[in-house]
């Protein structure tokens, strides 16, 4: 709905920005202005002006200002509708509820106009029932929804994470009306499958914008390719080569992809091993100007943090290949580590990367070493960039700590953190030497940033952290740390005394669970009472695996169990699941030296070495002393922090 305002309502905007200070001079310009401007698409002009400079205040005053002195109701039903919609654009939902509520009992509020609008500012807020009780209510008033009306439920039902199936049922209703969906409709409706993870019902839907002729963009393409490489259920190389088709299809339309396309490409291809076909992506991207952003370095950091493993490499034409990923000499990986800290195009990080991606044979027992090097070199990159790392950086960190052979490699790459963020060293740090009250606080703290973090970042973080103290045997650190990620609901998993289950939880995570789900209910049978019949600890897929079965979950939980000597069998119906009854249980709890195996202390040797090569004894007294009044500095403030 534009606008024809004329010259008149430019100058009056001037002046409303120069001289409106306060109320009382932002009526005397409009008292001044008011025979000069022409009707309410000068005003409409004025409000929307102001609403785009952020300012509601005189935003507001000038629609009430107008309304007062304009007489016919569609006008004021105009004037109801552009202030609707320009306070959601600057998300202030409740005024615009205020606006709404007001005009309908004015009688100027039932159009259409005004019930989109009030639609698509409850939708950018995330009142998504609310977007939906007002479209349900518009049949009661004799409104027939159009497709901005369509539009804007189908954004808010995306943005609220509605249902699909919901979501289908509108956009029915819409075709049933004889309402043609445009280029809008299909991206909103993308966006909900992104959201779920529906790659099947996206790709359906982009084929349907072209059968209908409908043009995609850029933000067509990128929600598709999420969708695609959410799609967890997905065969792996039929996932890529998907992904890589969505691509394909977008540099065909001639669109230019942007930071956050590549980043997604990039993303996929390192989460399922492709490191050299991500590389090559990252090679083309720096190549067409597209600077790399913190997404795409993440992703990076993280490929080469994972456990060596035989990945598919896509070539131009959509074929795979199997490439064992092994190692890098020393000289080279030191050169490159120095090479990277020199290079200020960045195209020299491409070159080492493609090295590293590969090269098939070499010393394994130096390969982690050579790739902690790389992704050291990389930390320094984003630092040079001044590339601010977040809550996802962080956990590539703790991640490629877990993998190190080293104290010294895993030394390194923990002082990272605290270049960039000293109160996620702290607590990581911290938690390493033992448990200490004013550690924990300090953790507390930082756990509470985390949760304002989507769930699967949340269970990210949460996994790395606890991975590195389980690897470095600082096993109560572990426990702690998943019971509190327990009791913040970070997995949605069940815990109940007959069953634990354990899907989407890291091999470090799950194992310390384990442990505190035993010593749970031991205290159960030492207070007297009996446990449920059958016991079970549920692996499912695992966090690094999507062979139902055979996760690399379901053997760490396997050989925790025989190492403890704990009388936990296999189902024979499920592979992923570990059964026992509740009496066999109860008996072996009884034993004496049950105890003592679920409360193991933290490997000596390992605290000893760490502390030898990280100089803790001496940092450790730093920071507890001197950096007290640090405390959340690095979280969203100047040392970088997980909001970055």
């Amino acid at each position: 709905m534009g606008t024809r305002h004329t010259s008149v309502a430019e100058e009056a905007l001037q002046n409303v920005i120069e001289y409106g200070k306060d109320e009382r001079g932002l009526e005397n310009v409009l008292l001044n202005f008011e025979a000069r401007l022409s009707g309410s698409d000068d005003y409409i002009f004025l409000l929307r002006e102001l609403g785009n400079r952020g300012d509601c205040k005189k935003a507001i005053c000038c629609f009430e200002f107008a309304v007062k002195r304009e007489r016919k109701k569609n006008e004021q039903g105009k004037l109801a509708s552009a202030m609707i919609s320009t306070l959601g654009r600057l998300g202030k939902a409740q005024i615009a509820k205020g606006v709404f509520e007001a005009a309908l009992i004015e009688g100027y509020g039932t159009t259409v106009y005004a019930f989109s609008a009030i639609i698509s500012a409850y939708g950018r807020s995330g009142y998504c029932d609310e977007a939906i009780k007002v479209f349900d209510s518009m049949k009661d008033y004799g409104l027939k929804p159009n497709l901005v009306t369509y539009n804007a439920v189908i954004d808010a039902c995306g943005k609220g994470g509605v249902e699909f199936k919901r979501v289908v049922e509108i956009f029915d209703e819409m075709l049933r009306n004889r309402v043609q969906p445009d280029r809008i409709t299909f991206n909103s409706l993308l966006a909900v499958c992104s959201r779920g993870g529906l790659w099947e019902a996206a790709r359906s839907l982009s084929s349907e914008m072209l059968n209908r002729g409908i043009e995609q963009d850029i933000f067509t393409y990128n929600t598709l390719l999420d969708a695609v490489c959410k799609g967890g259920q997905m065969d792996m190389a039929y996932e890529i080569m998907e992904a890589m088709d969505v691509f394909r299809e977008f540099k065909k339309a001639g669109l230019k992809a942007d930071v956050v396309l590549y980043s997604a490409v990039i993303d996929a291809l390192c989460k399922n091993g492709l490191v050299e076909s991500a590389v090559s992506l990252l090679d083309e991207m720096t190549k067409e100007g597209i600077r790399p952003n913190v997404v795409t370095y993440n992703s990076i950091i993280d490929a080469f943090g994972r456990p060596a493993i035989t990945k598919l490499v896509v070539d131009d034409t959509g074929r795979t290949s199997q490439l064992q990923i092994e190692s890098l000499s020393s000289d080279v990986v030191e050169e490159a580590s120095k090479s990277l800290l020199a290079d200020r195009e960045g195209n020299q990080i491409i070159k080492i990367f493609g090295q590293l991606a590969t090269e098939k044979a070499g010393q394994a027992n130096n390969c982690v070493r050579q790739e902690m090097m790389c992704i050291l070199a990389v930390f320094h990159k984003m630092h040079e960039l001044e590339i601010k790392p977040n809550v996802v950086t962080f956990s590539a960190i703790l991640n490629a700590c877990s993998r190190c052979n080293s104290f010294e490699d895993a030394s390194m790459l923990l002082e990272e953190l605290r270049l960039f963020d000293n109160q996620v060293y702290g607590v990581a740090h911290g938690l390493l030497m033992g448990y200490r009250e004013n550690v924990w606080n300090r953790a507390q703290s930082l756990f509470d940033e985390v949760k304002l973090m989507d769930s699967p970042t949340e269970s990210a973080f949460y996994n790395a952290l606890t991975d590195m103290l389980w690897n470095f045997g600082q096993k109560r650190g572990a426990q702690l740390v998943v019971l509190e990620g327990k009791r913040r609901q970070v997995w949605e998993n069940v815990w109940s005394e007959s069953c634990l289950d354990l899907h989407l939880m890291s091999s470090g995570a799950a194992r310390a669970m384990v442990h505190a789900w035993l010593l749970n209910i031991r205290s159960i049978v030492f207070e007297g009472h009996e446990l449920p019949k059958l016991l079970s600890i549920l692996t499912g897929w695992g966090k690094h695996s999507k062979v139902v079965g055979d996760s690399t979950l379901r053997r760490a939980i396997e050989a925790l169990l025989m190492g403890m000597g704990a009388p936990f069998r296999l189902a024979k119906c499920n592979l992923g699941r570990f059964i026992s009854t509740g009496s066999v249980v109860a008996a072996w709890l009884r034993e004496s030296g049950t105890l003592k195996v679920l409360i193991r202390a933290p490997n000596q040797e390992k605290e000893k070495r760490w502390k030898y090569w990280s100089g803790t004894e001496k940092c450790s007294r730093e920071w507890s002393a001197g950096r007290d009044a640090d405390v959340g500095v690095g979280i969203g403030g100047g040392g970088g922090g997980l909001r970055g």
